[in-house]
């Protein structure tokens, strides 16, 4: 992700997190918010619960990089938050991939 595609702000992040709807499935939650623009933002958050710093900052490598291959699937006049929960901690790429592809298909209807 390129530093243009991220929510960095707080107020943001929060404002997006408590009004915005969002679906679930048992490794991410995706909030969805519609904005005025032509690039998707994103933003990322993982529990302390999860792990030490190194298993979260590993989920967030892994989980960012499947964010910029699926990039053409989610749409570019939104903003996104993904909160990765714990199950994601012991799981394979593929399946945190497939996982949150169909949670993005889910979104669009």
């Amino acid at each position: 992700m390129k530093k243009s595609e991220v929510v960095k702000s707080k107020m943001e992040f929060n404002q997006i997190i408590n009004t915005c709807p969002y679906i679930k499935n048992e490794f991410f939650t995706l909030y969805k918010k519609k904005r005025e623009a032509n690039i998707p933002r994103f933003g990322l958050a993982i529990s302390k619960k999860v792990g030490t710093a190194v298993e979260r900052n590993k989920l967030k490598r892994q989980t960012r990089a499947i964010v910029d291959e699926l990039k053409q699937n989610f749409k570019n006049d939104c903003d996104y938050i993904i909160m990765i929960k714990k199950g994601c901690k012991n799981k394979p790429y593929k399946e945190m991939k497939s996982a949150l592809e169909n949670l993005i298909k889910e979104k669009k209807q």
